[in-house]
């Protein structure tokens, strides 16, 4: 995770009421990314500061929803919809797993490092698109009820394979990168009968693979080599296949490629596709995991 947040000009929407209340979040975050770096003053000082955060971050969204109102921007419902999701699903997540841990300086880097990447692509492309800088990315969103059963199908499979107590941290997840280690991240296309492509992007925190692939193999795996490289690549595809049926889609066709991706390069395809189905889990106490997919509709 990055050590530095700074205001840029670039995050200018040009609503000088909004951009005040950005500037302010960015400041805040770059105070607790601080204070997480100093052990005598982390724990205590990171509770109260996130909750101030989480304060402000509220107030800022209803007034930001508020302005959207005033003036019917069009895309409100979707924009509204990833603050909710923020608001009533990511923060209290985290806010959670940092009690359970009691604030440690790993639950803190798994908020501030999600936070910081929020912060960025939302104020960057959905919070511009309200006055017409940029286009809005999000342009198609599943319905809640889809999401529901694909998240608790991944929940299943995620415990099956970490052997640990899975929650969802975010229905929207943006490509943050949610680890301050290193991730393996694969990418499995399929092609449907009709020629569509169909890709599922998995992100694994690197602390997670090690934990669960030494239960599995009852060994212990202390470093990313090889071996789990391509024992990953095959749990991927296994995983996929028990959530296929989660998806709006019957015709997969047969697997066509599974690559290896660095997190700089799903980032970049991320940011390119903006895959509708994009979630966030935690396997408590093990790590993170991303599951994203671009499913064309039927």
């Amino acid at each position: 995770m990055t050590k530095e947040i700074k205001w840029n000009d670039r995050f200018k929407i040009g609503i000088d009421s909004i951009d005040n209340a950005h500037k302010k979040l960015f400041s805040i975050v770059g105070k607790l990314i601080a204070l997480n770096e100093d052990e005598a003053k982390q724990r205590h000082a990171c509770r109260e500061g996130i909750k101030f955060f989480k304060n402000y971050t509220m107030k800022h969204f209803a007034d930001e929803e508020a302005y959207m109102q005033s003036i019917n921007y069009p895309d409100f419902a979707i924009h509204k919809s990833l603050h909710d999701s923020l608001r009533d699903k990511t923060i209290p997540a985290l806010e959670a797993e940092m009690e359970k841990s009691g604030y440690s300086a790993e639950s803190v880097r798994h908020f501030l490092g999600i936070c910081v990447g929020w912060l960025n692509g939302h104020i960057i492309v959905e919070d511009r698109a309200i006055t017409g800088r940029t286009p809005r990315k999000w342009t198609h969103l599943p319905d809640d009820d889809v999401l529901a059963d694909l998240e608790t199908a991944t929940i299943q499979a995620l415990e099956s394979l970490s052997q640990a107590d899975a929650t969802v941290i975010s229905r929207r997840y943006s490509g943050e990168n949610f680890s301050s280690g290193k991730t393996l991240c694969f990418r499995l296309t399929y092609r449907s009968k009709g020629g569509k492509p169909i890709r599922f992007y998995l992100v694994y925190e690197e602390s997670l693979v090690l934990q669960a692939l030494s239960e599995i193999l009852d060994e212990d795996i202390r470093r990313i080599d090889l071996m789990v490289i391509t024992a990953m690549k095959m749990l991927s595809e296994q995983f996929i296949n028990r959530l296929k049926s989660h998806f709006p889609l019957t015709d997969y066709g047969t697997l066509e490629r599974n690559d290896l991706m660095s997190f700089e390069q799903f980032v970049r395809t991320f940011d390119r596709e903006f895959p509708p189905f994009s979630l966030l889990f935690s396997a408590e106490g093990k790590g993170y995991f991303a599951l994203c997919a671009q499913v064309p509709p039927t």
